[in-house]
C-alpha cells in the first residue's frame, strides 16, 4: 500500500503493478532462511546467497511458466538496477523506519541501534528510489534523534 500511495513520487516513473509483484516475492527466500532485522550488520553476503538458493528452490517447485517470472522479479529486486527495483527497495527499507518512528524508536532502543546505523542502512536505497520520501524520513529521523529514540550499546549493558 505504501508503494501504491507513493508511486507518483518515485525518482522516475514506475510500473506500479511490477513494483507490487516484486514486493510480494522479495522475501520468499526468508521462508527457509528466516527474517533478519533490517539494521543487523555483517553477514549480508552469506544471507543473500542462502536466500538466493532458497528462492531458486521454492520458485523451482512451480511450473516453469510461473516460477521463472517470479524468480526473475526476485532477482530484479535484489539487483536494484531498474526504476521499479529501486522504488521497491526504497519502500522495503522505509517500512522498518516508519514503524520505529511510529512507536518512539522501540526496536532501535531495545536493540542498541544508533542513528548513524539507521541512516547508513536506509538512506541510499530510499533516496535512490524515492527522494521525496527520504527528505520526509530524514527530517523525522532528526527529530527522533533529538528525542532520544535511538539506542546505544551502552544502554544495553
Amino acid at each position: 500500500m505504501l508503494a501504491m500511495s507513493l508511486a507518483h513520487r518515485a525518482q522516475t516513473p514506475v510500473d506500479i503493478d511490477r513494483v507490487i509483484r516484486m514486493l510480494l516475492v522479495h522475501d520468499i527466500g526468508e521462508i527457509v532462511t528466516g527474517d533478519t532485522m533490517a539494521f543487523v550488520e555483517g553477514g549480508w553476503e552469506e544471507r543473500k546467497a542462502a536466500e538466493l538458493a532458497a528462492a531458486t528452490r521454492i520458485f523451482g517447485m512451480l511450473p516453469d511458466a510461473q516460477g521463472a517470472p517470479m524468480l526473475a522479479l526476485w532477482l530484479e529486486f535484489e539487483r536494484g538496477e531498474t526504476p521499479e527495483a529501486r522504488f521497491a527497495n526504497a519502500m522495503d527499507r522505509a517500512m522498518p523506519v516508519l514503524l520505529n518512528l511510529a512507536n518512539d524508536g522501540q526496536s532501535w532502543r531495545e536493540n542498541g541501534i544508533g542513528y548513524e546505523r539507521v541512516v547508513a542502512r536506509v538512506r541510499a536505497p530510499i533516496e535512490a528510489g524515492c527522494p521525496d520520501l527520504w527528505r520526509h524520513i530524514d527530517a523525522r529521523l532528526q527529530d527522533a534523534l533529538a528525542k532520544g529514540w535511538f539506542g546505544t550499546l551502552w544502554e544495553r549493558l
